[in-house]
């Protein structure tokens, strides 16, 4: 792709709603469009179009049952966990639906030291995460110097000699390709944005002029500058509760596509955020177009059919009772115990504003009880990252179902290591039964061997073992 490109508006916004105006689509052409989902190649945006203006329970029934089967196909019961360290709070932009808007009085703001983020990372390594975000308000304080030493600082922590972050993302404003290319040499995984809403027009509404924010397709090309910059896989987004959640789906749908024509890979991951309440934040007060828990679960469900090989996240926005339901039909990444306020890991009475309300409050140990008893594996794994299976390399093994060898005995490590040295009794002794009963069922018996013995050094103090 010519650098010219990047600045290229590739959402016509028209097109988009004429797709959703449309009649209601028969039941003939819903079963055709989920006939084609289960071949695992995706879907087209008219398809999608489809799915989304379908309507009644029955059809909602089925495009959750085909999303399900679909999950299951590609994923089986691994689930990635993460948390999210907030390095600031401070930002110069005014996001009507945001807590960390520049005009907000109404709460304490804090950039965090490289001290306190070493003292935010030891308290997460003490829990048992390995895979870390990091985000923070849009300043000039929180340039790309400081990111890149923040990103040092979190790798160089370790606990007991041997815990240690084992890949970071980051959640950052849009920037140039040169700060692209600096984040990409301090080893990053995943670089995420997300547009909020894909609508211009709506667009414009939520982000007042002044700021740089407010730049519409800045932001909109922000992936493409960060393929240029040498990151390999990126995070698309949109805030739900802004606009037509249909419109925000198919436009997600078409940005994924042009990041497949310009660059030969999708998205790594999607998040669906849904707009909660914020301190000081107008619009989460009075959500403009609130999305119904129905309409949520539809939406992510039929993303998972559109772009079946690309991670999907849920955040703590959510209630324990809608992620537990969600990482059924789709969701393949969710934070645990997550606190969305600089410092907060670390200072449990830490007075800094938080983003948005916090839903699903749950720690790591009991949220890794609750999946295990769903028969589901924690994953902390990193191993694709550090074994160089990224962007379009690893969906060349992911397409043809080749990343499964690696997928499921890589999580039972990380969830061996998890049982072995941080959870609690009950915990550690249903989890082991999961395993043995994961590898019992396990259709690759030619690497059950290698398996049983990298946990058998596992157990004997042995760490950070991947295929």
């Amino acid at each position: 792709m010519e650098l010219k490109e990047r600045n290229t508006n590739f959402i016509d916004r028209n097109k988009l709603y004429f797709l959703l105006d449309r009649k209601t689509p028969s039941t003939l052409e819903i079963d055709a469009v989920l006939n084609e989902a289960l071949k695992l190649k995706g879907l087209t945006l008219q398809d999608v179009a489809v799915l989304l203006c379908a309507e009644g329970k029955e059809n909602t029934d089925k495009i959750m049952q085909a999303a399900k089967w679909v999950k299951q196909e590609i994923y089986g019961k691994r689930l990635v966990l993460f948390a999210p360290i907030y390095t600031g709070n401070v930002c110069c932009n005014n996001c009507t639906y945001c807590s960390f808007r520049k005009d907000n009085r109404l709460i304490e703001r804090k950039i965090l030291t490289m001290d306190e983020i070493r003292q935010e990372t030891s308290s997460l390594l003490r829990q048992g995460h390995k895979r870390v975000l990091l985000i923070c308000g849009e300043n000039s304080k929180n340039d790309t110097d400081y990111m890149c030493e923040a990103i040092k600082t979190v790798y160089s922590v370790k606990e007991n000699g041997r815990d240690y972050v084992r890949r970071i993302n980051v959640e950052l404003a849009p920037m140039e390709v040169e700060d692209f290319s600096r984040l990409h040499d301090e080893k990053i995984g995943t670089y995420v944005c997300f547009q909020e809403t894909y609508d211009p027009e709506l667009y414009t509404r939520f982000h007042p002029a002044g700021t740089p924010k407010a730049d519409y397709e800045y932001r909109l090309t922000v992936m493409d500058r960060a393929m240029l910059g040498g990151i390999n896989d990126v995070g698309i987004g949109a805030l739900f509760g802004l606009g037509d959640y249909r419109f925000e789906v198919l436009a997600m749908i078409e940005h994924a596509n042009h990041l497949e024509r310009c660059f030969g890979v999708g998205p790594h991951t999607v998040s669906v955020p849904r707009l909660e309440p914020a301190i000081g934040a107008p619009d989460s007060e009075n959500i403009p177009m609130k999305v119904s828990d129905e309409d949520f679960k539809k939406l992510v469900a039929i993303i998972r059919l559109a772009l079946p090989y690309t991670g999907m996240i849920l955040s703590t926005r959510e209630s324990a009772s809608m992620r537990n339901e969600l990482i059924n039909y789709g969701i393949s990444q969710i934070s645990a115990g997550s606190k969305t306020n600089p410092g907060a890991y670390s200072d449990t009475n830490q007075s800094s504003g938080s983003q948005f309300s916090l839903s699903d409050e749950r720690s790591l140990e009991e949220m890794i009880s609750t999946f295990i008893d769903g028969g589901y594996i924690p994953s902390l794994c990193t191993g694709c990252y550090r074994n160089g299976r990224v962007g379009k390399d690893f969906m060349d093994l992911a397409k043809p179902g080749l990343i499964k060898k690696y997928c499921l005995p890589n999580a039972i490590f990380t969830f061996e290591e998890y049982l072995n040295d941080f959870a609690s009794a009950s915990t550690k002794e249903k989890g082991k039964r999961l395993i043995k009963q994961m590898l019992e069922d396990y259709d690759q018996k030619q690497l059950l061997p290698n398996i049983e013995k990298n946990l058998t050094e596992i157990d004997k103090g042995q760490r950070d073992i991947y295929f």
